[in-house]
């Protein structure tokens, strides 16, 4: 067994510096303006990049290779990969120096060189569904006399794997992806290798001791590997603390460049080429019967699973997932249609080793508090919480990241909790531990450092209360919502006031509403029910116009203190004898029981001078005018809360706790959010008036220097 090490954090892979590869390729992409916009410059790149890694990984074996195939065309692929050295291979005696040296069929003999690579490397060059779709670039560079000098150019690269390895080429790939993405969408950005390395560091901090047995088996997953940096550090971190180590990796990603540069990579490392898929992991879980001992990924922010912005397919086969319970990846519910980011939080659970299994998961703020009590994303961290699958989560610092500025945050989740730590939550705000670049990456400016990894990773493993971490039980996250209401006391009478708010309460919108009968007519296809509706507005627009004439006549300052004295006056005022002439005595037919009780409730206002209403049966009847929501930590006795937050201000409010968990469409009022930046606020005491005015007073100054030197 391999002796049990600690994690070093301040083990790194850095400084390495990729400025002279990575400046002679972006020498390579001038050669391409003219012909391609630069954002397109990545098309030619990216791909030629990739061919020229795979050829020279090659390059020892290549003979033994076009040998064999000579001798045996048919000689079977996994045979041919042990000869090889790799799990692909090249059977064309072509290589770029060579092709070179026919100009005239330059393009017709690269697509040859290209078709004699094992069919693992054409799906990544040549796929038009899942690749790079290749071809197409070589007929547009040599239809615009670029393809000859693009070639020789990258022919004379050196991107051999014994002089660049793995991780230097993964830098290569970092900041070629970089200068070619600056202008995506925020939540499309790349994870820069600062990132991934705490990320890597706070799985392996703790409950890792059996990743360094001798020829232990390691399973790495991510659900959104991009171009494979995640599983490239993970992979790295862990063979440098146990060489012995079978260190497996999976990964999905739905955008074919990323795909194709994660594959070419993960097939340089000697990794099983069926365990990188082109797959939206929102379709379908391709390793659905491996499970996983660590989880690591940054999905999309943002980015809708359902409704006319999902991708196609994507909203049905969420859903057919959801229908099987837990028996699917989303047992715990469905996040808004917007946002896939609990989905995938959700589904790294489910790969989970149910008894090691950890994850670690940047988010941004949203999955933290979105959404009402009863809304998937409650109820999604209710079930985490509730499960005690939370470790900790922590807040990084804004500017980390090439293409968005926004503030992040990284959920640790875990089913091999330490003793310590079981029911209990971590924050740790590490906002301010990073450092400025020298030099700003697109909308990067900050970078984590080794030292500062080495901060935020002690912070989490000593588990401790301070000033950046804090400990909470899960329960402080998860709340009841009460409904508080008062008993009803209201005061009735008939005044200009009164009246009018009658009218906006919309008593009287049943009998007739001009707003909803311009609509209506305004409308060029009325369904029946509508046209119905519209009719009867209209044949009741006289009995509208007598009820508010009867009102307005009978206006005082008259006040009743309870309904029993004021609705039989009401009833009286409006059914006396002297009603209009309308046919069939429509009136006395229309003002019935209920409208006259909507009316008086109208002409209603909260007094508590009033008395207390109540019903038949001697209960009292509670206002729902009055209905306001309390929202009270589950750990908490609702008599204390409302002691302390309600009847100081309010002294008849009374609390209802109403769910209902029975019914065939449940009443929810158990929820859970965690308001992260709460734990952390720190009063500033604000500027005095003379500190600001003298501010103000210096950029007034400054502007009108400015304009005087604009201006003269």
């Amino acid at each position: 067994m391999a002796q049990k090490q600690t994690i070093d954090a301040m083990w790194d892979d850095s400084p390495i510096d990729v400025s002279t590869e990575v400046n002679f390729i972006w020498s390579i992409a001038n050669k391409l303006r003219g012909t391609y916009q630069s954002d397109k410059y990545k098309d030619v790149i990216i791909p030629m990049v990739i061919i020229r890694r795979f050829e020279c990984a090659l390059e020892p074996t290549k003979d033994k290779v076009v040998a064999q195939f000579k001798a045996n065309p048919n000689y079977p692929a996994k045979a041919m990969y042990r000869i090889s050295g790799f799990q692909f291979y090249n059977t064309s005696e072509f290589t770029l120096a060579e092709l070179i040296n026919d100009a005239d069929n330059l393009a017709a003999n690269f697509k040859a060189y290209l078709q004699s690579f094992s069919p693992n490397v054409q799906e990544i060059i040549v796929s038009a569904e899942k690749g790079l779709d290749f071809y197409k670039q070589i007929d547009k560079m040599d239809k615009n006399d670029r393809l000859l000098s693009v070639v020789k150019a990258f022919s004379e690269l050196d991107l051999n794997p014994r002089t660049i390895d793995n991780v230097k080429m993964g830098y290569i790939f970092e900041d070629l992806i970089r200068r070619f993405s600056e202008n995506a969408e925020a939540g499309d950005h790349y994870t820069g290798r600062d990132i991934i390395k705490l990320m890597v560091n706070i799985l392996l901090a703790e409950g890792c001791d059996d990743i360094f047995d001798d020829g232990k088996v390691i399973t790495v997953l991510d659900q959104a590997c991009g171009t494979g940096g995640m599983l490239s550090t993970s992979y790295n971190f862990i063979k440098r603390y146990n060489p012995t180590a079978d260190v497996r990796l999976f990964g999905q990603e739905i955008n074919p460049e990323s795909y194709a540069i994660c594959l070419a990579e993960m097939l340089i490392k000697g990794q099983n080429a069926e365990n990188i898929c082109y797959q939206d992991t929102m379709k379908k879980d391709r390793f659905a019967g491996t499970k996983m001992r660590f989880v690591i990924e940054n999905p999309p922010f943002g980015t809708p699973w359902g409704g006319k912005d999902a991708a196609e397919g994507v909203e049905k086969a969420v859903n057919d997932e959801y229908a099987k319970g837990f028996d699917g990846r989303w047992g715990a519910g469905l996040p808004g249609s917007g946002d896939m980011q609990m989905l995938f939080l959700q589904s790294a659970i489910d790969k989970l080793d149910d008894n090691f299994g950890r994850a670690a998961i940047i988010e941004n703020g949203s999955p933290l508090f979105t959404g009402g009590t009863t809304s998937g994303e409650s109820q999604i961290r209710r079930w985490l919480l509730e499960n005690d699958l939370i470790e900790a989560i922590i807040s990084l610092s804004s500017d980390l990241f090439y293409n968005t500025g926004i503030i992040t945050y990284i959920w640790v989740l875990s089913k091999n909790k330490r003793a310590e730590r079981k029911g209990k939550i971590q924050l740790i705000d590490a906002t301010s531990f990073c450092h400025k670049l020298r030099r700003v990456l697109g909308n990067k400016r900050n970078e984590i450092t080794p030292d500062d990894r080495k901060v935020i990773t002690k912070l989490y493993a000593e588990f401790e209360n301070n000033e950046y971490s804090k400990i909470y039980n899960n329960e402080e996250f998860i709340y009841r919502e009460y409904t508080v209401m008062q008993p009803m006391q209201r005061s009735y009478g008939i005044n200009a006031v009164r009246i009018e708010s009658m009218i906006s309460k919309g008593s009287l919108a049943t009998l007739y509403d001009a707003a909803k009968v311009e609509e209506l007519e305004k409308s060029e296809n009325l369904t029946g029910k509508e046209q119905k509706k519209l009719c009867s507005m209209k044949e009741n627009y006289g009995v509208y116009e007598y009820i508010l004439s009867r009102l307005r006549a009978e206006s005082s300052e008259q006040i009743y203190y309870s309904p029993n004295e004021f609705i039989p006056v009401l009833t009286e005022m409006l059914l006396q004898n002297n009603l209009p002439v309308v046919p069939n005595n429509e009136v006395v037919k229309t003002i019935n029981k209920k409208l006259i009780e909507r009316i008086a409730d109208g002409l209603s206002q909260m007094d508590k001078a009033a008395e207390i209403q109540r019903d038949k049966k001697g209960n009292i009847i509670f206002d729902k005018e009055t209905k306001d929501t309390e929202v009270v930590k589950i750990e908490e006795s609702i008599d204390e809360y409302m002691q302390r937050e309600v009847l100081p201000f309010v002294p008849d409010a009374v609390a209802f706790f109403e769910e209902r968990m029975d019914l065939k469409k449940p009443i929810i009022k158990t929820g859970a959010e965690i308001p992260f930046t709460r734990y952390f606020y720190k009063y500033q005491t604000p500027l005095s008036s003379t500190v600001l005015e003298d501010r103000f007073i210096e950029l007034e100054k400054a502007i009108s220097d400015q304009v005087r030197s604009i201006f003269g």
